[in-house]
């Protein structure tokens, strides 16, 4: 085969893709620091209600809060003091949602803020919650718009940069795309802005040691340069997806990108999506606890591809919460899965054997009709 057919082959992953997280960066959505640049926000809202248009989900991470609050602000320089940092964010968020809220409702399209913080997604219970909220609003054909919750960070619970965000949430929501726009044409083989000589890096697989070396620093608006989109990428390959970092001053750049045309840099996972989230599930916890399945459960998880539902558990073992991983076994003992669990250890033993409509009565509440999802789900 040859280079450009590998490479093509490669893209290919991008037409069939399904959901996609696509990151804006600070530069791009402030026009390099001279207020929010609305012509450039249209454009990329006008290509991500195409690519739903096309059946892609779709989940916007967005940086530019801070941005955009400097300029209100009237600040020509970024502060060091992280009060004053929340401050910015504070007022840039309110310029930032009515661009982008206005921009969808042109198609009439809806949206829908999100504000993360580390400790939503490092915690289990909040990770399912966050988890539970974006997918539900992507089924309900919403575009989640979603940023660090900067006005409320501290040093301890910040994610850094956007693109790790993004990575995170390509993690949360099974992504299979993410796309992390800046104002680079992509990843070259040295710094283009001083050398002549520096070719675009089409593609190249997330654990090649050369492109963490020849990734840059970032500017003055962001936090995020080349080598946070690698690390960012290397975190998305964990869980399958691949990632495109590309130019978003090309024009229709993220349709371009859907045709698996030549544009940007492509980094590719080193397993396929499924052998990645089996190992980032299996690997990522520690067993909290044991739940015992009969057959019926075994064949609809093991050949149907189904959720663990209460009605096929024959009782539960250890004392865990909710979000934490459980061992699934047979009646003999077999391992057959592990998984994060939806109910914490008492109410899983209070529903054990009953049907997903029995689940409120029985416990006052309902989270999922699902003990264990199958999206969370690893097989043995």
């Amino acid at each position: 085969m040859s280079k450009n057919a590998e490479m093509s082959s490669d893209r290919d992953v991008l037409k069939r893709s399904k959901r996609w997280v696509v990151k804006v960066g600070s530069a791009l959505l402030t026009d390099d620091g001279r207020g929010l640049d609305h012509n450039a926000i249209g454009r990329w809202v006008d290509q991500l209600v195409l690519l739903k248009q096309q059946g892609i989900e779709v989940v916007l991470v967005s940086s530019g809060a801070i941005a955009e609050g400097m300029t209100r602000l009237g600040w020509d320089s970024r502060p060091a003091q992280v009060y004053r940092l929340q401050a910015a964010a504070a007022v840039g968020q309110m310029g930032l949602v009515q661009v982008y809220e206005a921009n969808f409702q042109r198609h009439q399209t809806q949206t829908a803020q999100v504000l993360l913080t580390h400790e939503d997604l490092s915690d289990r219970k909040r990770y399912l919650n966050a988890r539970g909220t974006l997918c539900t609003l992507l089924e309900l054909g919403v575009v989640p718009v979603v940023n660090e919750n900067d006005t409320v960070i501290t040093d301890e619970i910040k994610f850094g940069d956007n693109d790790t965000l993004a990575a995170l949430v390509a993690n949360l929501v099974e992504a299979e795309v993410v796309v992390l726009l800046t104002d680079q044409l992509g990843l070259f083989t040295a710094d283009p802005r001083s050398n002549s000589d520096a070719k675009l890096i089409s593609s190249a697989k997330a654990d090649n040691p050369m492109i963490a070396e020849v990734a840059g620093d970032g500017g003055a608006l962001g936090r995020g340069g080349m080598a946070t989109k690698v690390r960012a990428a290397k975190l998305a390959a964990r869980s399958g997806a691949v990632t495109v970092i590309a130019s978003g001053r090309v024009d229709d750049v993220l349709l371009k990108i859907s045709r698996a045309e030549e544009v940007g840099t492509l980094i590719l996972p080193s397993s396929s999506p499924v052998a990645a989230r089996k190992q980032w599930l299996a690997g990522h916890l520690q067993v909290k606890g044991k739940i015992v399945v009969d057959a019926g459960a075994v064949v609809a998880m093991t050949e149907g591809g189904k959720s663990l539902l209460p009605a096929g558990v024959k009782s539960v073992e250890g004392n865990f919460s909710r979000g934490e991983m459980v061992l699934i076994v047979d009646e003999r003992g077999g391992e057959v899965a592990r998984g994060l669990v939806n109910y914490n250890a008492k109410d899983s033993r209070s529903i054990v054997g009953l049907p997903s409509s029995q689940i409120e009565k029985a416990i006052g509440y309902v989270n999922e009709d699902e003990l264990v999802h199958r999206d969370n789900l690893a097989l043995g």
